[in-house]
């Protein structure tokens, strides 16, 4: 993905932010933002991405057609992320967009390697027991392995009322036999 603001070419400060689509990670990036608004702060937008054929247990190997696909793929997510974001708004800011392969924890502290270096993540959703075990945090891997601090900001309050939701909806069709 091409750069929407100059790259200083310093190794200053960033603020880089691990965006997903979610609504945790569209307030982080928000977030990361406002920071470098008021910092004056390049931000670095990283949308990590693997392809079929990387999860756990799958052995076939993947062609061009499936990497390119995927590269396509994350791409657009991470377009439809900044206009969901900002609808095309962010005027002022030094931004730079990479979609990124790799598992996103690992990723995205190797990107935030720079001294001065800050990463802000979203955090996820409320997670049973058996979901961590099956896919870890990735932001409680961040904060565990990387060099820099680690901003988490909270789940904005409509992602939470919307999964109070999905769990009432949810029980409600168990209890009725539906």
């Amino acid at each position: 993905m091409t750069d929407t603001g100059a790259d200083t070419g310093t190794d200053a400060g960033r603020i880089v932010v691990g965006v997903s689509g979610s609504l945790g990670s569209l307030a982080a990036l928000h977030h990361a933002v406002a920071e470098a608004r008021r910092t004056d702060a390049e931000v670095l937008v990283v949308l990590c991405w693997t392809p079929p054929g990387e999860e756990l247990g799958y052995r076939r190997a993947v062609g061009p057609p499936v990497l390119d696909a995927g590269r396509d793929a994350a791409v657009a997510r991470l377009r439809l992320a900044l206009d969901e974001a900002f609808a095309g708004c962010y005027a002022g800011v030094r931004l730079r967009c990479q979609a990124v392969r790799g598992e996103a924890g690992h990723t995205l502290v190797r990107c935030a390697d720079r001294p001065g270096d800050v990463l802000v993540l979203g955090a996820g959703r409320a997670r049973g027991l058996l979901s961590r075990l099956i896919r870890p945090s990735i932001t409680a891997y961040c904060v565990r392995h990387a060099t820099c601090p680690v901003l988490t900001v909270p789940r904005p309050p409509l992602q939470r009322d919307l999964e109070a939701l999905e769990r009432g909806y949810g029980f409600r069709e168990l209890v009725s036999g539906n």
